[in-house]
């Protein structure tokens, strides 16, 4: 399964294809969307398999969304 089809947001795609990852691997697959829908997770894969990656992803775009918008200086939000 590719990248793209995991729910992840295009900063997070494109980062991944920066570095040369387009498939997921199975742990990937399983956990990522698991973890963008707000539920716990216990995963198990063998060393190299992609597990940072399966939860860290997902946890930097729930986080990068809840993140206030950025302001003007004014206390204004940017567009």
């Amino acid at each position: 399964m590719k990248f793209t089809e995991l729910g992840l947001a295009d900063p997070f795609v494109r980062a991944t294809n920066t570095l040369g990852y387009e498939v997921a691997t199975p742990i990937q697959a399983q956990a990522i969307p698991v973890v963008l829908g707000g539920r716990d997770l216990i995963g198990c894969a063998q060393t190299g398999t992609g597990k940072t990656a399966a939860f860290t992803l997902p946890m930097l775009q729930r986080l990068n969304d809840s993140r206030p918008a950025p302001t003007t200086g004014n206390g204004q939000h940017r567009p």
